[in-house]
């Protein structure tokens, strides 16, 4: 922990443990949630969490100075904490309570050795002041464990404070996690909410249209978010009525919180953390994830976020398009998940995407699940899978029940299977998937000209981790099932006329890795892209458009050749987006073939001429399954959507659909 904490001689803040631990409040074992025809509305449990706890911490006048805390939902030991796991601090908004991430305590303390910093409100402390604290609590971390990050979460004044301790500190390793951050104050509303304040009397500064909303949360949009998820406004009325009836008293404490003086002290500070920040933005040299609110209607963040992409060095950004200023206390949104998407989570100086992967939590499953709604609802999957005695059955009973495995199979047209075979595997046998990936999915530069930044981090979420020898090696040894393509990007993106068609390379590539753990393979094939799409361009298509040389120059410049031993085609696996129209949905079939043991067979398996001919065995068995479903699909009389339909409407949305006899 951060030295200013061990060296405190008294609590941290009154009424606080000597370890500097902040009381859990009432309102962490209350339920803000509000019910209306059986439906949970939780829209707004952060906030009142976060009054009621910030109550707690202002109740006795305290005029300073700031001060570490580390909270009681973080736990008081390293119990339940990964080994070697990173130092967070949390850097608060104008608040200065420091329970901004009072939402994700639990979560994140898993993850990181986490403090938050308490800026009291009678506190003065001035912005180069606050940096000059934070910057040697930093120095101290890096003392204590040279071989981690510290992660510096910033929300607005406190994104500031974390940039220019980077700006100064380019020789430490520090990951920023900005959250709306106040560089864009001189561009904001809230350089004209100042002078206002002057001439507004206390109580009445806190109705002011921009500190509403800084308090809630873009708490007025509430009714149009009900109403969105199928209440009628009258039903939403109601539990909005609800809801704010339950809030109103613990706003009351606001005032206590956020005074005046303490305001416009903070808005000064904010405008003077600006400009320092901004005129030293070149000298930021720290891995850093920024957070932009689209709703945020204090500061403009979305575009914000886009000049700090293209100002810091290693800068990504995320979009969050529905939510608002306080989206730390918005209930739909969760941090660790979004350091997890954009693979910013490590405990090491780098990155090491098998031991730094962390298992998905509920909801995260559920996320992936949504994210493939429309598609597992349209194609309906069919999985089958292959007994040990050869016999083929409906369901995944054929597959091991533990690891090492590898999974190889063909790659449907724009990778259209991977959503269904992950999710499907985890949700029938827990069984979860680690996929080899192209490094694509892992480049910055590749991530900035795709429509949405986020556009893989569901990808990294499920585990993938970008395929080299190293990866694949770490997970094997491990006793992951391993997900592995073999025709890669070209298979996926293969083009007209050569759908099903496998295009792995000549020489194996994984047979003697997966002997060395004595890993089973296990073959799959799946067929249904020509069942939901046509292809209208394809690559040799698209290489025709005028000035399309320049798209297909970005998408592959200084790209990874994962095949140099290849020739030809195979060598240079080009990326390139696919035009397809859709058609009446058909159905996605998967089988997976009998698994083929390599355990014992080590010895066997080193000589290359036995290990070439066990690959091309597999690969003719995956060949084989997907024969056998193209032939088989033709005796589904529900291979269609409509006749699907009709039987759900019969039997209910969630009845298993039949198909063929296997």
């Amino acid at each position: 922990m951060p030295a200013t904490v061990a060296a405190a001689p008294r609590p941290l803040l009154p009424g606080l443990r000597r370890r500097g631990r902040a009381p859990r409040s009432s309102a962490s074992a209350a339920s803000a949630s509000s019910s209306s025809r059986g439906v949970t509305v939780e829209a707004r449990r952060g906030v009142r969490e976060y009054v009621e706890a910030a109550r707690e911490m202002v109740r006795r006048p305290d005029g300073g100075p700031a001060r570490w805390f580390s909270p009681l939902e973080c736990g008081g030991g390293d119990g339940g904490r990964l080994p070697g796991a990173p130092t967070m601090l949390y850097l608060p908004g104008i608040d200065g309570v420091g329970l901004g991430l009072i939402r994700h305590h639990e979560r994140l303390a898993k993850m990181f050795d986490m403090w938050c910093l308490h800026i009291p409100v009678e506190d003065r402390t001035s912005f180069e002041g606050l940096v000059d604290y934070v910057e040697s609590a930093v120095k101290s971390e890096v003392q204590r464990a040279r071989d981690r990050p510290v992660y510096l979460v910033g929300e607005s004044v406190g994104a500031c404070i974390a940039l220019a301790v980077a700006a100064r500190n380019r020789d430490i390793d520090l990951v920023l996690i900005l959250v709306n951050p106040g560089t864009s104050f001189h561009k904001s509303q809230l350089k004209f909410l100042s002078p206002f304040l002057d001439l507004v009397p206390e109580p009445f500064h806190l109705t002011t249209p921009q500190l509403l909303n800084f308090l809630t949360g873009n708490f007025m949009k509430m009714p149009s978010t009900i109403v969105g998820r199928g209440f009628s406004f009258q039903e939403a009325g109601q539990a909005l009525s609800e809801i704010t009836t339950s809030l109103l008293p613990s706003l009351t404490s606001l005032l206590d919180l956020l005074p005046k003086e303490s305001i416009v002290w903070k808005l000064k500070m904010l405008r003077t953390a600006s400009s320092f920040v901004n005129s030293r933005l070149h000298a930021v040299k720290a891995q850093t994830l920024v957070l932009a609110s689209w709703n945020d209607e204090l500061l403009p963040s979305r575009e914000e976020a886009e000049r700090l992409r293209d100002t810091l060095e290693k800068c990504r950004i995320r979009n969050f398009k529905d939510n608002g200023h306080k989206i730390l206390l918005e209930a739909e949104f969760d941090l660790a998940t979004a350091i997890k998407g954009a693979g910013y989570y490590r405990r090491s100086l780098q990155t090491d995407f098998v031991s730094d992967y962390l298992p998905l939590t509920p909801d995260e499953f559920q996320m992936a699940t949504d994210h493939i709604r429309m598609l597992q609802y349209i194609a309906n999957p069919v999985m089958l899978s292959t007994l040990p005695d050869g016999k083929i059955v409906r369901g995944l009973s054929g597959l091991p029940k533990q690891g090492p495995a590898v999974i190889v199979g063909y790659h449907m047209l724009m990778g259209f299977e991977l959503g269904p075979l992950v999710t499907g595997v985890l949700r029938s046998t827990g069984i979860h998937i680690r996929g080899l990936a192209h490094p694509i999915m892992f480049d910055k530069k590749k991530e900035e000209i795709m429509p949405d930044p986020s556009f893989y981090d569901m990808h990294r979420i499920m585990g993938a981790v970008p395929v080299t020898a190293g990866n694949f090696y770490k997970l094997l040894m491990e006793k992951h099932f391993v997900l592995l393509y073999p025709g890669g990007a070209r298979e996926a993106l293969h083009r007209k006329g050569e759908e099903y068609k496998l295009f792995w390379p000549e020489q194996s590539e994984f047979v003697r890795m997966a002997s060395r753990f004595g890993a089973t393979i296990i073959p799959f094939g799946v067929v249904g892209e020509d069942d939901i799409c046509d292809m209208l361009l394809d690559y040799d298509d698209l290489m025709k458009i005028p000035f399309y040389d320049i798209l297909d120059k970005m998408l592959n410049e200084d790209g990874v050749k994962l095949r140099t031993d290849s020739t030809g085609e195979l060598k240079d696996q080009r990326i390139h987006p696919v035009v397809a129209a859709p058609k009446i949905p058909g159905r996605f079939y998967f089988i997976f073939g009998k698994p083929i043991e390599t355990r014992g067979r080590e010895k066997e398996l080193r000589d290359k001429e036995n290990a070439q001919h066990l690959y091309l065995n597999v690969k003719s068995e995956v060949e084989s399954c997907i024969k056998y479903l193209k032939e088989k699909r033709e005796k589904d009389t529900y291979r269609n959507i409509l006749p699907r339909l009709l039987y759900q409407m019969v039997h209910g949305l969630d009845a298993e659909v039949p198909t063929f006899e296997p």
